[in-house]
Parts: C-alpha cells; structure tokens; sequence
C-alpha cells in the first residue's frame, strides 16, 4: 500500500500549515507589520512639536496605501522568487542528468566524496554510490541536496506561498493602524499604536516559538528585537526630518 506522504505528514508527524509556510507567515507578518508602523512612527516622529498639523486621517490614507501596495508586492515577489527557484531548480537538475550520461566517472567520484564528507566509510561510499549510478534519478536528486544544496521543491507550491505571504503583510500589517482605524484621539493614538505593536511582534514570536520547539526567549526577543529596532529607526528618521 503506497504512503500518501502529505496525509503522513500532517496526521503522524503532526506538521501543521503554519509550520509549513512557516518562512512565509514570519517574512509576511514581520515586515508588514514593521514597514505599517514606520508610517505610523515616521508621521509620529515629524509631528512631535507640531501634532496638530497631522492628522490621524493622513497617518490612515499613507498606513492604507502602503499597507495593500506592499502587501500585493510581497505576495507576488513571493510567488516570482518561488516560480524561479523552482525553475533553476529543474534546469541544474536536468543538466546534472546530462553529466551523469555523459561522464560517469566523474560524477562517480564526486559521489563518492560527498558521501565519504558525510561520514560514510571508503567501503561504504563506494558500494552505495555504485547502487545510486545505476539510478540516475536518485543520483541527481541526491546531487543536488548535497552538491547544489537546492531543496527539491516539488512539495511547494509558489501560489500558495505567495497567498500566506501576503494574508499575513495584511492581517499583522494592518495591526498598527488599529487606534487609527477606530477614531482615537491622535494624542492617544499613537502610543495605542506602539502597544498594539508590540503585541502583534510578541504574538508573531509565539507563533514562531510554537511552530518550531526552539527555546521561547529566543523566538519571542528576537522577533520583537528586529521589529523594535526598525520602528525606532523609522521614529528618529521623521523626527530628524520634522
């Protein structure tokens, strides 16, 4: 009975969507929260001795249109950078095939010595890369992990990717624009602002932490730290200029 490998994934494994497009939501939510909230900041930081002058309506109209046009941008150069990874991909791969045909010898021997790097015995290496030569296929695929170090990406779909990419820019990005939004007063939307921020940093480092077992502080610090640090530069910036 044939495995159905993504069955056998999400039900033994226990692989969820959100680890799975894990890079994706992170890349997303990251930076469409930092690059939202660095017109909130930037807006903040040139209007701190004249707040009057700017009001919350500009904060929305310029949050708004960098929100959907980096959005959309993110999402497509998600699905580009797929589709041409995928495609380089295939023609190194077809190429390898090529070698393997038409020089087997040296392609023998590179096997053999990536398999010795790896830890296998002169022996070993050689008894398996006799069996891998009369598989070309599994050579190349092999080759191309360990020589390429290219991931074979069969398993990903970049439209898919692309729609994570971009679900996430929007649903954390939009996050900052909150207090706006709702019709807060500008002196008190601004550190509204910061604070949903923050919690939007601090949920996307759980769901990192949560998706990847590593140590919570870790994922939790280091995604608030880099998101922190680009909104601080973003405030000192309009503050500089104002």
């Amino acid at each position: 009975m044939a495995i159905d490998w993504v069955q056998h994934r999400q039900q033994d494994h226990k692989i969820t969507r959100a680890q799975e497009f894990l890079k994706q939501i992170v890349y997303g939510g990251n930076d469409g929260i930092v690059t939202t909230f660095a017109i909130v900041a930037g807006f903040a930081g040139a209007s701190s001795d004249q707040t009057g002058q700017i009001g919350a309506l500009a904060v929305l109209v310029f949050g708004l249109a960098n929100l959907f046009a980096d959005g959309v941008s993110m999402g497509l150069g998600e699905f580009l950078s797929g589709r041409s990874q995928r495609d380089l991909y295939h023609a190194r791969r077809t190429k390898e095939l090529s070698e393997l045909a038409t020089d087997p010898a040296g392609e023998r021997t590179e096997m053999k010595q990536l398999l010795r790097e790896r830890g296998l015995s002169v022996a070993d290496a050689r008894t398996m890369t006799d069996i891998l030569m009369r598989n070309h296929s599994f050579a190349a695929d092999l080759m191309m992990t360990y020589e390429f170090e290219m991931p074979d990406p069969a398993s990903s779909t970049p439209l898919v990717s692309g729609l994570y990419t971009f679900a996430a820019f929007l649903s954390l990005g939009g996050i900052p624009l909150v207090p706006y939004l709702i019709g807060m007063p500008l002196e008190a939307a601004f550190p509204a602002s910061v604070a949903a921020t923050t919690l939007a940093l601090f949920g996307l480092g759980v769901l990192r932490w949560r998706a990847t077992g590593e140590a919570p502080a870790r994922s939790i610090l280091e995604t608030m730290g880099v998101g922190g640090l680009c909104s601080v530069v973003a405030y000192i910036v309009g503050a500089l200029v104002g």
